[in-house]
C-alpha cells in the first residue's frame, strides 16, 4: 500500500473555533491605540470591523460557537483529508511517519477561505455592502473574493505589485469572482501615492497593501476592512484545520511528535498547530511546534519582539510582535504570502515564551523539497507551503540518522496550481536566493514607533 489517507464525514466538521487564549501561560500584551498608545477599545476598531469580529478578537472563550450558515458554507470543501506520505517516507527511507493536512481541496485552493467565509457573513450581518482588503500572493484576495461573490458583498484587493505581475492567473480568479483588483502601490489611495512619488517602481509588499485597504475602510462608512492573517480572529477561524487532523490522528492510531506550518502571518501554522499546541499548554500531551518562515523576510529568526505597525503608513494599531520594521520592504520571493514584515502577536507571543520554535529557509530550498514531494505524493505545493515540506524532510531525515521512529505532521496549506511560474524559474536555473539584508532591516528597525 503506498497511499493511506483519513477521511471524516460532514457531521464531524468542528461547530467552534478553538481559541488559544484562555491556555496562555502569560497574558498577550495589549494591541496600543496609535496615537495615545493606550491599549485600544472597540470604539477604535469600529471603523474597521464589525462588533462580533471585534468581539471575537479580544475574546477569552476558549470555544466560540461557528454559525450554522457559516458551517453550510465549510461543507463545501470541509473536512479536509489527512494524507499519510508513505511514498515520501520510502523514498527518504526514514522510520518516521510523516503526516500531511490538505488544504488545497477548497474552491481557490487554500487554506484562506475557512476565515473569508467566516468575515464575510459578519459583515453581512452587519449590513457592510463592501469591503477592502490586501493580497500577497493572491490566496487571500481569492478567497474573499469568492465568499463575497457568494454572500452578496462588494470585494476590492490591493494586491501587491510583484505578485500582480507574477501571477495573472490570480488576478483573474478574483475578477472573476466580481472583485475590483488593484496593483500596490496604487494611484487610488493617498498612502499608494506617497510610496510612488518615493519610489514609482516600488515593486509592492503586504503591509504597503495593508495600508491602502486600510485608508479606504476608515474614509468610507460603506466599507470595511478584511485581514486574511495575523490577527487573533482571523487565527481562530483557521482552527478548524487543527481539529479535524486531531480526529484524524485520531483514526490513524498515532499522535505527532511534531507539528510544522509554513509562517508569514501566521494563519495556516495557527490553523493546524493551536488545537495541539493548547493540549501541550494544558498538560496534555507533548508535541513540539515548528514554524517555517523564509531567510529573506524572518521575522521570527532574525526581527525583534516589539510593538510595531501592521502597515508602512502608520495607520494600524500597534501590536506586539516580531517585527522587521514596519518599512521594510522583503525581496520579490515567489512565495508571496509569506513577504510580510511581521508575525502574527499570538505566534510572536508563543515564540517568545519558548513554545513555537522558528526555523528559516532559503527559497531554492524550498523548491528543492517541493519538487521531490511532487514526485512523490503528485501533489504540488505553493511556494508558501514548500516551507512545512522542507522541514518535514528535515525531520524526517534526521529521524533516520538518530533511528527514531517519530510521527510528523505539517500543514498542506494549499496547491501551487497558479504558481507554475515559480516553478519555471526554479526549473530553469533563474531562480536566485534572497537574502537577508541587515542593513536594510537595522534601517527599519530604527524607526520603530516609541512605547513606553
Amino acid at each position: 500500500m503506498d497511499q493511506i489517507k483519513f477521511l471524516l464525514d460532514e457531521d464531524q466538521i468542528p461547530t467552534s473555533w478553538y481559541n488559544i487564549v484562555p491556555d496562555l501561560p502569560e497574558p498577550l500584551p495589549p494591541v496600543l491605540h496609535p496615537g495615545t498608545k493606550q491599549p485600544v477599545g472597540p470604539d477604535d476598531l469600529a471603523p474597521l470591523f464589525p462588533m462580533s469580529i471585534i468581539g471575537q478578537e479580544v475574546s477569552a472563550e476558549a470555544q466560540i460557537d461557528i454559525p450554522e450558515e457559516v458551517q453550510q458554507f465549510y461543507r463545501q470543501w470541509r473536512p479536509t483529508p489527512v494524507h499519510r506520505a508513505l511514498r515520501l517516507e520510502k523514498e527518504l527511507d526514514t522510520p518516521a511517519h510523516i503526516y500531511y493536512k490538505y488544504e488545497g481541496t477548497s474552491p481557490v485552493g487554500s487554506h484562506k477561505l475557512n476565515t473569508a467565509v467566516a468575515q464575510v457573513y459578519y459583515n453581512k450581518e452587519a449590513g457592510i455592502k463592501k469591503i477592502a482588503t490586501e493580497t500577497g500572493a493572491g490566496q487571500w484576495g481569492s478567497a474573499l473574493a469568492l465568499a463575497g461573490a457568494m454572500m452578496g458583498v462588494q470585494i476590492q484587493v490591493f494586491m501587491v505589485k510583484v505578485s500582480f505581475q507574477q501571477k495573472p492567473y490570480r488576478r483573474a480568479i478574483m475578477e472573476t469572482y466580481g472583485a475590483t483588483v488593484f496593483a500596490s502601490p496604487s494611484e487610488e489611495t493617498q498612502a499608494g501615492k506617497a510610496i510612488l512619488r518615493e519610489n514609482p517602481e516600488s515593486t509592492g509588499s503586504l503591509g504597503i497593501a495593508i495600508s491602502e485597504a486600510v485608508e479606504v475602510a476608515a474614509t468610507r462608512d460603506d466599507t470595511n476592512y478584511s485581514l486574511g492573517s495575523v490577527l487573533n480572529h482571523v487565527l481562530l477561524h483557521q482552527t478548524v484545520i487543527g481539529q479535524e487532523a486531531m480526529r484524524q490522528m485520531e483514526m490513524a492510531g498515532e499522535y505527532p511528535d511534531i507539528v510544522i506550518g509554513c509562517a508569514g502571518g501566521g494563519s495556516n501554522f495557527s490553523g493546524l498547530s493551536f488545537p495541539f499546541l493548547g493540549a501541550k499548554l494544558r498538560g496534555e500531551k507533548q508535541t513540539r511546534i515548528v514554524a517555517v518562515e523564509p531567510v529573506s523576510c524572518p521575522s521570527m529568526t532574525k526581527g525583534k519582539y516589539a510593538y510595531d505597525f501592521g502597515d508602512v503608513a502608520g495607520m494600524t494599531p500597534l501590536v506586539k510582535m516580531h517585527t522587521l520594521g514596519h518599512t521594510f520592504l522583503p525581496p520579490s520571493i515567489h512565495a508571496g504570502g509569506l513577504r510580510y514584515h511581521g508575525m502574527a502577536p499570538l505566534v510572536s507571543h508563543l515564540v517568545n515564551l519558548g513554545h513555537i520554535e522558528p526555523l528559516a529557509y532559503s527559497q531554492r530550498s524550498v523548491f528543492d523539497a517541493g519538487v521531490q514531494f511532487a514526485k512523490a505524493e503528485g501533489i504540488l505545493p505553493a511556494p508558501e507551503s514548500n516551507h512545512a515540506v522542507r522541514a518535514a524532510i528535515d525531520e524526517a531525515i534526521r529521524c533516520k540518522e538518530a533511528g527514531k521512529g517519530e510521527v510528523i505532521l505539517f500543514n498542506l496549506s494549499g496547491h501551487g496550481h497558479f504558481d507554475m511560474q515559480a516553478y519555471s524559474d526554479y526549473l530553469d536555473g533563474s531562480m536566485v536566493d534572497h537574502q537577508y539584508n541587515e542593513q536594510e532591516v537595522a534601517m527599519a528597525l530604527s524607526g520603530l514607533p516609541s512605547v513606553g
